[in-house]
C-alpha cells in the first residue's frame, strides 16, 4: 500500500496526541477499508475423547497433531493461516519494512566479540557486513598473529532455510575442531570434525546428538550425548573414537529417570569430564579423569531428592554450590577424595535468606560470585588466601549482570557481561585484588542512538495478596507523559525460576521512539527475589504468576505509565502460557497480545510422556496423573479454559519444527479461540515453516518476526498508519 502524506502525518506523535483507534478509522478512508477483512480459516471439528480421574474432556482439534509434520491436511491448514495473516497485515507491509530496516540498522555490521585466551590461542567470532552468520576464528599467541578461520557458518548455512551451530570444541592439541550443526530447528544436532591444520573434514559424523562434544586428553576420544528419537531427551552419554563408525560408540552413562536432563562439560583445568544430571528439584554430577577416557564415571555426590548442587574443581578441592539446608544456596568446600561425605563439606559462604547465590567461578587465588539481593545482582570477589571481600557496583537503576568467559584459572581479573535497558551489552573485567573495572567492549548501536534520551526505572507494584512485585521500565524521555496517554508493552516469563533481568534490546527502541513504555514484570515463578519467589509461582502456586501479571497491568495503568486503552502484553513459550491464562482471566485489560511458541495445552501435553520435556517438568507444573494436580492444572490450562467471551486482538506465532512446544498446541488454541470468541478483534496465527522454538536463524532475518509483532501493536494504536518515530 502506498504511503500518503496524510497517513504519515497522522502517525507522527501518535502517543502524544492520544488519538483513539476509532477516531483514526473515522478520519482515514484507507483505514476504514481495512475493516473489510477476509474470512479466517475455520478448522474442522473431530471430537476426541479423553478420560482420566472420572473426568471426560472433548478435544475437537486433536487431529491437528502430526509428529511427522507431513500430513497434507495439517500443512494446508497452517499455510491457510499464514495466508490469512499475510492478508490481514498486508497494509502494514511498508511499516514492517520500515521497522525491519530500523532494527537491523542498529546492529553493528562488522561486529566482533572480545577475544578469549585459551590454551595458547586467542578465540573470537566476527561478522561480515550483511552476512547472517558468524565467522569463528583464532590467532596463535598474540592478537597480531595471522588469523586462522576455523569455521565460516555462512558457507555451511548456504542453501538452508534454517541453520544453527552448537558449542565449538577444540581438541587439547589445538588441531581438531568438533562442531554440532542443526539445519531444521528441532535441536537435534549432527557433530562434525574438522582438521584445523589442513582444513579437511574428517569422515566421522555423530548424528542425533545434543549440541556439545567434550574431548578426552588423548585427542582421539570424544564424549557426546545421544537423544531419544521420540522425546528428543538427551539420555545417553556416548564415547566415540575418531576413525570408527558411530555404530561402534559405547554408552558410558544412561539416564533411566525421564525427569532428568543430562549434559556434559570439562573442568577448566582440563583434568575432568563431567556429566551433569538435573531435574526441576534435584541435581547431581558424575566425573571421569580426562586422561583415562576408557574408565568409568562415578558420582561426585549421590543424588538426593530435593538436593541441588553443582561443583567446580580447584586444585585438589571441589567448591560446591548447594541448597542443602540453604534455600537460597550456600557455597561449600571439600577435598576431592571426601566429596561423597557431606559431613566433610566446609562452609565458604553461608546461607543468607535475603541473598540468592546465583553463580560463581574460581581462580587460583580468588572466588568470584554473582549474588542477588532485593532483586538486583551484584559481583562479589573473595580472596581465598586472606578472605578479603570486595563488592563491585554498577550505576544503572536496574540492570543485568552475569559471569562471562573465564577459562583461565591463573587470571588476575574476572570477566563479566553487563547490560541495562539503556546501556548496550558490555563486557568488563574486574581486577581481582581491587575490584577496579575496565570496559573491554560495548556494543555499538548505529543509527544515532543516544542513551541520554531514555530513562529506566525500577518500581514495585502491590499484588492482590499484598506481595510487592518488581517491575522494570524504560521510555524515551521526550515522548513520555505520566498522564495515562502512552501506549505500553508489558512483557514477562515467570517459570522455571528463570529471571528476566532488564537488558538492552535494541529492537525495543523502535517502540520507545514512537512513545511506547516498555515494562518487564518480574512475577512469581521467576527467581528475581530469591528461591522463595520461584516456589511461590510453581505447582499449586502457579496461578500467582498469572494474577501478578494482571495486577502489574492494573498498577501501571493506575500509576499512569500507560493508557488503559493502549496496553499490550507479550510472552513466549512458558510466557505464552502466561499470555493464554491472562487473556482468559482478564481479557478486557489488553488492546493486543502476542504469544510466541505458547505452551497452552498444559494438561494434554503433561499427560503424554511421548512428547519432549513432559516427564522432566512434573515438578514444575505437576503430574496430572495425580487427581489434585490434574484438577489444578485444568483450572488454568489456557486451551481448556477458552470460553465464549470477548478476547483482545491477538497474534500467535510458532515454528513447525519446534521441539520445546509442539506446533499443534498453538494451532489448536487458535482454532478453539476462533470457534468460541464473541468479539470481532483480530486473531492472527503466523507459522514459520522452516524453524523451531527460537524462530528464524541468522542475525538479520529473525527481525522480520519482530517487525511483524511491532507492526501489529502500532497498527492497533493508529490503524492503517505508516508510523515513523517522532524526531
Amino acid at each position: 500500500m502506498k504511503t500518503t502524506t496524510a497517513t504519515l502525518v497522522l502517525a507522527l506523535g501518535l502517543a502524544a496526541c492520544g488519538k483513539s483507534g476509532e477516531e483514526t478509522v473515522k478520519n482515514n478512508p484507507e483505514a476504514t477499508a481495512l475493516a473489510e477483512l477476509p474470512a479466517a480459516p475455520v478448522a474442522k471439528k473431530v471430537p476426541h475423547k479423553m478420560l482420566i480421574h472420572g473426568h471426560e474432556r472433548i478435544d475437537n482439534y486433536y487431529w491437528m497433531r502430526d509428529d511427522e509434520r507431513k500430513a497434507p491436511e495439517v500443512i494446508a491448514h497452517l499455510e491457510a493461516e499464514n495466508a490469512y495473516t499475510d492478508s490481514v497485515m498486508r497494509h502494514t507491509k511498508e511499516l514492517q519494512e520500515i521497522l525491519f530496516e530500523e532494527m537491523t540498522g542498529r546492529l553493528e555490521k562488522d561486529k566482533s566479540t572480545v577475544p578469549v585466551y585459551r590454551n595458547d590461542y586467542w578465540y573470537y567470532t566476527r561478522y561480515l557486513p550483511e552476512k547472517e552468520y558468524a565467522i569463528h576464528a583464532r590467532r596463535k599467541g598474540s592478537l597480531e598473529a595471522p588469523e586462522e578461520i576455523m569455521l565460516d557458518v555462512n558457507q555451511l548455512a548456504e542453501g538452508s532455510g534454517y541453520f544453527s551451530i552448537g558449542r565449538l570444541s577444540v581438541s587439547p592439541s589445538n588441531r581438531l575442531l568438533a562442531y554440532p550443526e542443526d539445519n531444521m530447528g528441532r535441536r537435534v544436532y549432527t557433530i562434525r570434525f574438522k582438521d584445523l591444520k589442513t582444513g579437511e573434514l574428517l569422515p566421522d559424523k555423530l548424528e542425533n546428538a545434543s549440541p556439545v562434544a567434550v574431548w578426552a586428553n588423548d585427542n582421539q576420544t570424544v564424549f557426546y550425548i545421544n537423544k531419544d528419537r521420540q522425546t528428543l531427551l538427551g539420555y545417553q552419554v556416548m564415547r566415540h573414537k575418531l576413525g570408527t563408525p558411530q555404530s561402534e560408540d559405547v554408552v558410558v552413562y544412561e539416564e533411566r529417570d525421564k525427569a532428568f536432563y543430562t549434559w556434559i562439560s570439562k573442568s577448566r583445568d582440563g583434568e575432568l569430564v563431567n556429566i551433569h544430571h538435573s531435574s526441576t528439584t534435584t541435581s547431581g554430577q558424575s566425573i571421569l579423569s580426562a586422561d583415562a577416557p576408557l574408565g568409568e564415571f562415578f558420582s561426585l555426590y549421590p543424588r538426593e531428592e530435593n538436593h541441588e548442587y553443582s561443583a567446580l574443581k580447584l586444585g585438589s578441592d571441589f567448591y560446591i554450590l548447594t541448597n542443602w539446608q540453604a534455600e537460597n544456596f550456600r557455597l561449600m568446600k571439600v577435598a576431592m577424595e571426601d566429596a561423597s561425605d557431606k559431613s566433610k563439606w566446609r562452609e565458604v559462604i553461608p546461607h543468607n535468606k535475603d541473598i540468592l547465590l546465583e553463580d560463581f567461578t574460581l581462580f587460583d587465588q580468588h572466588l568470584a560470585v554473582i549474588e542477588r539481593k532485593g532483586g538486583q545482582t551484584g559481583l562479589r570477589i573473595i580472596n581465598l588466601k586472606d578472605n578479603k571481600d570486595l563488592q563491585v557496583g554498577f550505576n544503572d537503576p536496574v540492570y543485568r549482570l552475569g559471569l562471562s568467559a573465564n577459562p583461565n584459572l591463573d587470571s588476575d581479573s574476572v570477566r563479566v557481561s553487563y547490560s541495562s535497558l539503556t546501556t548496550p551489552n558490555s563486557v568488563y573485567e574486574a581486577e581481582l585484588d581491587t575490584g577496579e573495572l575496565e570496559l573491554l567492549k560495548q556494543d555499538k548501536i548505529p543509527g544515532g542512538f543516544d542513551p541520554e534520551h531514555y530513562q529506566s526505572e525500577g518500581i514495585l507494584i502491590t499484588a492482590r495478596d499484598g506481595v510487592k512485585v518488581p517491575v522494570s521500565l524504560v521510555y524515551r524521555k521526550d515522548k513520555f507523559r505520566q498522564d495515562g496517554s502512552n501506549p505500553l508493552l508489558q512483557y514477562a516469563y515467570g517459570s522455571y525460576g528463570s529471571t528476566v533481568d532488564p537488558w538492552f534490546r535494541s529492537s525495543v527502541i523502535s517502540l520507545l521512539d514512537r512513545g511506547f513504555v516498555f515494562a518487564i514484570a518480574h512475577i512469581r515463578g521467576g527467581q528475581k527475589l530469591g528461591r522463595a519467589w520461584y516456589e511461590d509461582g510453581k505447582m499449586f502456586n502457579k496461578k500467582n504468576t498469572f494474577t501478578d501479571f494482571i495486577d502489574v497491568t492494573k498498577g501501571l495503568t493506575k500509576m499512569k505509565y500507560g493508557a488503559s486503552s493502549k496496553i499490550f502484553a507479550s510472552g513466549g513459550s512458558a510466557g505464552g502460557l502466561l499470555m493464554g491464562a491472562v487473556v482468559n482471566m482478564s481479557p478486557e485489560l489488553y488492546r493486543g497480545v502476542t504469544a510466541a511458541v505458547p505452551f497452552v495445552d498444559v494438561v494434554t501435553t503433561m499427560l503424554d510422556e511421548s512428547i519432549p520435556l513432559t516427564v522432566n517438568e512434573y515438578d514444575e507444573w505437576g503430574n496430572p496423573n495425580n487427581k489434585d494436580s490434574y484438577e489444578y492444572m485444568l483450572s488454568y490450562s489456557p486451551y481448556d479454559q477458552v470460553k465464549a467471551q470477548d478476547y483482545p486482538n491477538m497474534l500467535v506465532t510458532t515454528g513447525l519444527h519446534d521441539s520445546q512446544v509442539q506446533y499443534f498446541e498453538p494451532m489448536k488454541w487458535v482454532a478453539k479461540l476462533r470457534e468460541l470468541k464473541t468479539d470481532k478483534n483480530q486473531l492472527l496465527f503466523n507459522v514459520n515453516m522452516e524453524a523451531g522454538h527460537g524462530g528464524s536463524s541468522g542475525r538479520f532475518r529473525r527481525y522480520r518476526e519482530t517487525a511483524l509483532q511491532y507492526a501489529f501493536y502500532l497498527d492497533l494504536v493508529a490503524p492503517g498508519a505508516i508510523t515513523s518515530p517522532v524526531e
